[in-house]
């Protein structure tokens, strides 16, 4: 079994409250998680309201196919996101 990794910095400009933060990155996550069956979470930059990191994670039988499912979560998150996307980073495991 492969796992597959992604993670995502958002660039929330103009956000002035955690409130607000939290209504734009639990609206991405739910619409992530229901499009791609995937698991999703807000895995650092709680304390900032501009900046906010979240985490993927995939499994499957192969990396190629996993590598697919990330660059389309990524590319979803781009033009969906209401924030921008500062930086990535994907990675793989194999159990």
């Amino acid at each position: 079994m492969h796992v597959g990794m992604l993670e995502v910095t958002l660039r929330l400009e103009g956000n002035s409250s955690l409130k607000g933060k939290r209504r734009v990155v639990k609206s991405l996550l739910g619409r992530v998680k229901a499009r791609f069956n995937t698991a999703a979470a807000e895995t650092g930059g709680q304390d900032f309201y501009e900046t906010a990191v979240v985490g993927f994670a995939v499994c499957g039988p192969d990396q190629r196919m996993l590598n697919i499912v990330l660059d389309n979560i990524l590319d979803f998150i781009e033009y969906n996101a209401e924030a921008e996307v500062a930086d990535s980073r994907m990675g793989f495991d194999f159990f």
